[in-house]
């Protein structure tokens, strides 16, 4: 139990002009960077990090945790307004978040997002202050064999994400693992269809694929229909309160926001998953258990709660192995790692003891950041609703350079932007003909890990498929993607069959 000296002292360290000014300063810049569709939280951190030389301690990891928790957030805006994701982790529910913009309820899209992000992000961080220690104990439990089922269990999520579909689904699916396939072989580390390219040995960069898929597909339907007998749809002007009808939407789905808040931290708290997964899963998860899983992909505020929750509270999540075991959760806390040894802080269960007034002064600077967030997100919000009166054919290309610099800056080369137009064509195309893109953005984000768990695993069993089923928590979600693959094959093919005899009893 945390003595009052240890929170006396901590919040004499949080709670100074200087670090309150840094909580500000920092979070409006995580807001404008989340915003921009390709410039993601980790980039907003890392942006961050030569100004942190000339800081103290605790300002300096001040200025990072406000940043990557805003930048989580902000990527939702411009996914609600233009159906581009500002952040990876926005990407899951970014269909329901426009499709309710379309239909005049922008505020309550945001809205939702603003406050569902805030209530994740605490739920996030009290589970870091008051379960740290036992939940990082048991996220280093995780080998190779449950990464793989839970990767397996993540790419399942593309069946109930498009489940209109599956079929087309599926195509996507193995298109963004064929993807994923490019750059160097995991285990013997040969180049693998790189066409002589060293650009592609790293493989498909993810956020120029991103904006591709979502934003380069946009600008040339935009285009082509800018002056066309059939314009694009927009999103309305919309007025009034941003909070109108959130509070009904809060009371509707509380179970929803602590389930996903739940499963978000859990996941933020694996190492090498992260608020991307967090979302995706939670979304699928959210899903299957609706009472009106049609709607989803069509603008349903469960969705966005669901979602929204997961990805703010991965971010507390994702600091429970970094400041226990010095262990990054994410690529932002690889960054702050390496900022805490900078300033001569070393992660560990060490700090715990002998600087525990550190550790509980960056706790409260998450709260206050965490809460910061309902007041600097309503003021970008109102800025970016400016956007909606900006005409299409000036809007068009302001979008496409923001696209092209975020791609460009990701690779310090033309390669991102190379890359980006052509997975922007071939989404355009695939999308035109009915097939969804999300599931791409699944197997890029997940092929890698399942490719790479799965190699390490047949090497650990010797070859044997029964390894997988060895421990016990790799067997439960072992179990859990089998029993899920079953069950979905054997409603596809009870429907098959029910639409079979409905038409022969039609034909008699």
């Amino acid at each position: 139990m945390v003595s009052f000296d240890v929170l006396a002292q901590a919040a004499a360290l949080a709670f100074t002009w200087e670090v309150l000014l840094v909580v500000l300063c920092a979070g409006a810049f995580g807001m404008f960077v989340g915003a921009m569709p390709g410039l993601t939280a980790t980039m907003a951190t890392a942006l961050l990090v030569p100004v942190t030389f000339f800081m103290e301690p605790i300002p300096a990891v001040a200025a990072i945790v406000t940043a990557s928790g805003m930048a989580i957030f902000a990527g939702d805006i411009p996914g609600a307004l233009l159906r581009m994701p500002g952040t990876p982790a926005s990407a899951a529910y970014v269909e329901d978040s426009h499709r309710l913009a379309l239909e005049g309820k922008l505020n309550l899209s945001l809205g939702t997002s603003l406050i569902v992000s805030c209530l994740g992000g605490l739920f996030g961080v009290a589970v870091l202050i008051l379960a740290a220690p036992l939940l990082a104990e048991f996220a280093l439990k995780f080998t190779s064999f449950e990464y793989f089922w839970l990767a397996a269990l993540g790419l399942s999520c593309a069946i109930f994400i498009a489940s209109d579909n599956p079929l087309k689904a599926g195509v996507s699916l193995l298109i963004g693992l064929s993807l994923a396939t490019i750059g160097l072989d995991p285990a013997s580390g040969t180049p693998r269809f790189t066409f002589g390219s060293t650009d592609l040995l790293a493989g498909i960069e993810f956020v120029p694929a991103m904006i591709g898929l979502f934003a380069m597909a946009e600008i040339l339907r935009g285009a082509i229909r800018l002056k066309g007998a059939s314009p694009l749809p927009q999103v309305p002007s919309t007025g009034g309160r941003l909070f109108a009808g959130v509070g009904g939407i809060i009371k509707r789905y509380p179970l929803n926001i602590l389930r996903s808040s739940t499963l978000g931290t859990f996941i933020g708290a694996l190492p090498g998953a992260g608020a991307d997964i967090a979302a995706w899963i939670s979304y699928a998860v959210s899903k299957r258990f609706s009472r009106s899983p049609e709607r989803y992909g069509k603008g349903h505020p469960e969705a966005l709660v669901d979602a929204s929750a997961a990805n703010n509270a991965a971010v507390g999540g994702s600091w429970i192995p970094a400041l226990v075991f010095g262990i990054p959760g994410d690529s932002v806390t690889a960054i702050v790692i390496g900022v805490l040894y900078m300033k001569g802080i070393n992660p560990g269960p060490m700090v715990f003891l002998q600087t525990p007034q550190v550790i509980y002064a960056v706790f409260m600077i998450f709260v206050i950041a965490v809460i910061l967030m309902v007041p600097l997100g309503w003021v970008t919000i109102k800025a970016a609703r400016g956007l909606l009166s900006v005409p299409r054919r000036i809007l068009l290309p302001l979008i496409l350079t923001f696209c092209i610099v975020g791609s460009f800056a990701l690779t310090n080369s033309p390669y991102g932007i190379i890359l980006m137009l052509a997975i922007g064509l071939l989404g355009w195309v695939l999308e035109d003909n009915g097939f969804p893109v999300a599931p791409i953005i699944l197997g890029l984000v997940l092929g890698g890990m399942l490719e790479r768990t799965f190699l390490t695993s047949m090497i650990k069993s010797g070859g044997a498929f029964m390894g997988f089923f060895d421990r016990p928590v790799a067997a439960v979600l072992g179990c859990m993607v089998l029993l899920l693959w079953s069950g979905v094959l054997a409603s596809s093919a009870w429907k098959a069959w029910a639409r079979r005899k409905a038409r022969a009893e039609a034909a008699q």
